[in-house]
């Protein structure tokens, strides 16, 4: 499975606000000492993080067509 969100950890050094850990809805972002994880696995595709980071550490491509999120009826 390819990841359509890529996180460029050295544009993450020194970043003050790390607003991505506070505005992703799933929680997929954490800071473990000085380097940023992330895990897109269960990303909802909102794009939020993409648009928060100042630091533009965050490359987005859209899913092909079919295969981005499904989101299933309860």
């Amino acid at each position: 499975k390819t990841a359509h969100i890529r996180l460029n950890r050295e544009k993450c050094v020194g970043c003050d606000t790390t607003a991505c850990v506070y505005v992703c809805p799933a929680g997929l972002f954490e800071l473990l000492g000085d380097e940023m994880h992330f895990s897109y696995e269960h990303c909802l595709e909102c794009g939020t993080c993409y648009v928060a980071c100042e630091r533009k550490a965050i490359e987005w491509e859209y899913p092909r067509g079919g295969w981005g999120v499904s989101f299933r009826a309860s």
